[in-house]
């Protein structure tokens, strides 16, 4: 959902493959143009995408569902392997499969923020610090301790628990990242925190896709699942207003991750209590 700005070193940035496609698309048509951008934008899955703008505005409209299928692949690595390596190694290895399937898309904004938080400096400082490619110590140690609290609360849940925990996670992550973007101006005028502005229709489908997911995953934790989202958008929209002066592509992704972890945390609270 999200990557770090554009910059001289960093990785090129997904483009989807297209063929030709016709001037004028049915709406089921459309619509599934929407979920392959979706698709192709918060995973490394080499979908062909059709031509056009049809899909581009409704596309986050389908992130949460998008999201959801996310965290099932990685609840079912983790209740492949849970038998045969127990209930660490299987949750380390569901996080992996994970990261692998989105390509490392939203820790490395994670990373970046770390970084750029980290150093002593105005706004421009920090942000010129967010475009470097390569990972500073409070960019590591955050990916890290995301890592071992991750792990290891999915470890304390048992399997069908934390399969739920994963897929519920997943999309209200994605889903927080949308409300972070409408609730926070860009903090440059370039790169995808600039371009990235989903449309009013696609938040309020994208609403009832994260709902509509928590709900299936887990009816008992749906509700706290939703608001770990809220919350967790309206606390890094009013910290990246607050340090960068709005929200950067970096920042996106960080949305993501931390809701992920707090959706996770919160259910681990929950089996406890």
């Amino acid at each position: 959902m999200a990557a770090p700005d554009e910059d001289p070193g960093a990785a090129p940035t997904r483009v989807a493959p297209v063929i030709a496609a016709p001037a004028v698309r049915s709406t089921p048509r459309r619509a599934l143009d929407a979920l392959l951008l979706a698709v192709t934008f918060l995973t490394i899955l080499p979908l062909r995408v059709p031509a056009g703008e049809d899909g581009t505005a409704a596309a986050p409209a389908f992130y949460p569902l998008v999201g959801g299928a996310i965290g099932l692949a990685g609840g079912g690595v983790l209740a492949a392997t849970e038998p045969a390596v127990g209930s660490l190694a299987a949750s380390i290895l569901a996080v992996v499969a994970v990261v692998v399937l989105t390509g490392a898309l939203h820790q490395d904004g994670l990373a970046d923020c770390a970084d750029g938080l980290g150093v002593r400096g105005d706004r421009a400082r920090r942000l010129a610090v967010m475009r470097d490619p390569a990972n500073g110590t409070f960019g590591t140690l955050a990916l890290v301790l995301w890592a071992l609290l991750l792990t290891t609360s999915l470890a304390q849940l048992d399997t069908g628990q934390a399969v739920a925990a994963l897929v519920a996670a997943a999309a209200v992550g994605r889903w927080a990242a949308l409300l972070h973007a409408r609730w926070t101006p860009p903090a440059r005028t370039d790169g995808l925190g600039s371009a990235f502005l989903p449309a009013p229709f696609a938040v309020a489908w994208a609403t009832g896709a994260a709902v509509l997911v928590a709900v299936v995953a887990d009816p008992t934790a749906a509700a706290p699942a939703v608001v770990s989202g809220v919350v967790v958008a309206g606390a890094t929209s009013a910290g990246a207003q607050r340090a960068l002066g709005g929200r950067t592509g970096d920042t996106l992704g960080a949305t993501v991750v931390l809701a992920e972890l707090l959706v996770v945390l919160v259910a681990l609270a929950f089996a406890r209590g």
